[in-house]
């Protein structure tokens, strides 16, 4: 009889526990995409991205089925845009930029 009330316990535990530690994981990427907001603005971001509709972006970049196979061009267009993010980190950090600033110099440079 203890060994009946112990695994329904513990098997409680584990239901109430798996919704929470969903959260948790949730929190940590609404976090992340929250990054270099401040204040009101990192507010309601968060309470938009906790909502039960909002899909995280690393979530929604993680296919659940397999890929069509990548054409030839669609290597090459991702090296290009590769490089292009080198060199425009490389040019970012030799000016010395950062905060807002490299934010806005690195969107002129991915886009130009």
């Amino acid at each position: 009889m203890k060994k009946m009330i112990a695994l329904a316990c513990l098997g409680f535990a584990f239901t109430v526990s798996a919704p929470a530690f969903a959260a948790g994981e949730k929190m940590k990427g609404c976090s992340k995409e929250a990054t270099g907001m401040k204040g009101d603005e990192r507010k309601a971001f968060m309470k938009k991205c906790l909502s039960k509709d909002y899909v995280l972006k690393s979530d929604a970049a993680t296919p659940a089925k397999p890929a069509a196979p990548a054409t030839p061009a669609t290597p090459a267009a991702a090296s290009t845009q590769q490089d292009k993010m080198k060199a425009c980190n490389a040019d970012a950090k030799a000016k010395g930029l950062k905060g807002d600033e490299r934010k806005k110099f690195m969107s002129a440079c991915l886009k130009g």
